[in-house]
């Protein structure tokens, strides 16, 4: 029989961040301690975390995170999530924090400046996904272009412990078409949430349209002349966007940042995670703490 992989849960930890602090800052609840630090974000932050680990029971754990909106994209396209506010004031001071919290559990925070966390995820889950069965936590579409038959996706939805589980076949099964055709699929749609336009005038149906029959954007290209007029028109007034846009939309799998297995083994020290909760006056999380086998010394 052979022998089951470890599983290595790799985490966007800016996805779950921003997700836990706008729940509650939309009515105002920012937790705010007697040193006048709001720790909303941390604390849903937390709890997402947890409830994950309790619900997939990873042997493996990394969190990883965007490093400063400056990244090798928008560096090539200056309106490159140029359409985002900058962060609430009572989010600020919970980017540092939350890292703290998560190194008290001994959980590696990975980061890389110039790259955004989804490159990170991508290289870790490159270089490990032969070893683990990789698992990667994200509020965030773009990450389902590395789905593999060792790389699967959960995606948070609504509310706590509610996951939508992504494999190929899922995948293929609601879009018709297979994981790495979705970066043409965003280089001809284009991304409103990350401000670039791909081709103007094709919107998700088209595109998809065009992918199950040609399959990528080179092979678009090589019968162009074979397609509607209006498609070939668009295609050809948009072509060096349809170009940027599919540099901008593949996420990195092989930038300079590693991670151990050793280093990214779960477990923790009650004692170290309790006083850093202590500290920052997060209550109530000491009950989610996972107590499966192994992980807590």
């Amino acid at each position: 029989m052979q022998e089951q992989k470890p599983s290595f849960l790799l985490v966007d930890g800016m996805a779950l961040l921003f997700r836990a602090f706008y729940a509650t800052a939309v009515t105002g609840q920012f937790m705010i301690n007697s040193k006048g630090i709001p720790t909303n974000g941390i604390h849903g932050f937390m709890k997402h975390l947890m409830t994950a680990v309790s619900t997939f029971k990873p042997s493996h754990l990394a969190v990883c995170w965007d490093m400063g909106s400056k990244t090798f994209r928008s560096e090539l396209f200056e309106g490159y999530k140029a359409n985002r506010s900058e962060p609430p004031v009572e989010l600020i001071p919970q980017f540092d924090l939350v890292k703290e919290v998560v190194a008290s559990f001994d959980i590696p925070n990975i980061g890389l400046v110039g790259f955004e966390a989804d490159d990170c995820i991508g290289t870790i889950a490159n270089q490990l996904k032969s070893k683990v069965k990789v698992s990667i936590l994200t509020g965030d579409q773009d990450i389902l272009q590395l789905l593999d038959e060792d790389v699967s996706v959960i995606l948070l939805k609504k509310g706590f412990g509610n996951y939508q589980v992504h494999t190929p076949e899922t995948f293929f099964e609601e879009k018709g078409i297979n994981p790495r055709q979705m970066i043409d699929l965003k280089a001809l749609m284009g991304d409103a949430s990350d401000n670039y336009p791909g081709v103007k005038g094709i919107g998700e149906k088209t595109a998809l349209k065009l992918l199950q029959e040609y399959h990528y954007v080179e092979e678009i290209m090589s019968n162009i002349d074979k397609l509607s007029k209006s498609n070939k028109s668009k295609i050809e007034q948009n072509l060096d966007m349809l170009k940027l846009s599919r540099i901008l939309a593949e996420i990195k799998c092989d930038v300079p940042v590693t991670c151990s297995l050793e280093h990214a083994r779960l477990q923790f020290d009650r004692e170290k995670v309790t006083e850093k909760m202590v500290e920052l006056e997060l209550r109530g999380l000491h009950r989610l703490f996972p107590d499966y086998e192994g992980i807590v010394s």
